[in-house]
């Protein structure tokens, strides 16, 4: 077989053109004799890798002067803990808007160092919606606002950026992120695991305002201290060197083809495609999440009988579309649409969804 279409949530699709120049470095960067895995990465060839992806991040996103760019070990899990171990600054609580699986992960977490008060939370409509600004109860003396821009299991996504006045905005864009154009000022921090949308998991992009580092409370863990990678340049110990480079390489790829405003465009008509597929099909698909509410990158739905579920995932294999099953906790289907699946993967599955509906009504 050769390539598929891969709709995995993450690890995910990454661009074709990436992973051809990555095989064309394997074994010799840049006539240096050895490949980016063996280099050191306190090395004259290494630090070049990853200042070039620190400075095309930042041109992608605009990110301010007076914002840090950190690339770390752990995940976006281990941000659950980091924020509140670093950004509570002698407070006790902190808002925390609820809208499905990683939110809830990250309240749990959250409660092992301070008291997250929900400032709203669409659990009673079975986290199909976002919730509206309105109904945002925000505490001016909170430490910090924490949400979860996309939730990648429901497909759940805002449709604004929550207003929170002068207490810092943290976001999840885990799934989000360099999917579209976004204001990084108006959060105190963004981050996200790298696996969706940046690279090959293993690290996490944290984005962090200046004024907020330097505050981790007593007994932090020196490796969970934001101050100990801005002051090092995440080089502190070994960072996920060879995840950094492939992630440069993203950044490359998409300044190259337009940046985030091309990349929005892109992933606004591929939703648009698919959404109207599933609405358009008489009600044999159905995305349960509402319509104001639909994320661009995950989109689930679900078939007119579960027993056509598996039938649904062989045969959508055999045509070259993989990774379809819907997260484990909810069922049905689930399209992960990121930037490096192309606009003829979605094309490829609305066709393949309207021939399985004539063939299995």
């Amino acid at each position: 077989m050769g390539r598929v279409y891969n709709f995995s949530a993450g690890p995910a699709a990454i661009p074709l053109e990436v992973l051809e120049q990555a095989q064309r470095e394997m074994l010799d960067w840049n006539g240096s004799g050895m490949s980016v895995m063996e280099m050191s990465h306190r090395g004259k060839d290494y630090m070049s890798i990853a200042e070039k992806a620190e400075a095309d991040l930042r041109a992608l996103m605009a990110i301010p002067a007076n914002y840090k760019v950190l690339f770390l070990q752990g995940g976006a899990s281990q941000q659950f803990a980091m924020i509140p171990m670093n950004l509570l600054a002698g407070k006790t609580s902190a808002d925390y808007i609820n809208t499905g699986a990683w939110s809830k992960k990250a309240i749990s977490e959250a409660k092992k160092f301070c008291t997250p008060t929900i400032a709203a939370t669409t659990e009673a409509d079975k986290f199909m919606r976002a919730p509206a600004a309105a109904e945002l109860k925000l505490d001016p003396g909170a430490a910090y606002v924490h949400y979860t821009p996309n939730e990648t299991i429901g497909g759940v996504e805002f449709p604004y950026v929550p207003a929170t006045g002068d207490v810092p905005l943290i976001a999840d864009m885990s799934s989000t992120i360099l999917s579209r154009p976004i204001d990084v000022t108006k959060f105190g921090m963004i981050y996200a695991g790298a696996q969706k949308n940046i690279g090959p998991a293993g690290m996490a992009v944290v984005i962090i305002r200046e004024d907020l580092i330097g505050k981790a409370a007593a007994g932090t863990p020196t490796m969970l201290d934001y101050q100990t990678h801005a002051a090092e340049g995440s080089m502190y110990n070994t960072p996920p060197t060879y995840t950094w480079y492939i992630a440069g390489l993203v950044f490359a790829w998409l300044l190259k083809n337009g940046g985030l405003t091309a990349m929005g465009a892109t992933n606004e008509r591929k939703a648009k495609k698919l959404y109207a597929a599933i609405d358009g099909s008489g009600g044999y698909y159905k995305n349960p999440v509402e319509v104001g509410s639909r994320s661009w990158m995950n989109v689930p739905f679900t078939l007119p009988k579960p027993e056509l579920d598996e039938v649904f995932i062989k045969e959508a294999k055999k045509a070259g579309l993989v990774t379809l099953k819907g997260h484990r906790s909810v069922g049905g289907m689930r399209a992960s649409i990121y930037n490096a699946l192309p606009e003829s993967g979605v094309d490829a599955l609305i066709a393949f969804m309207k021939d399985f509906a004539q063939r299995n009504p």
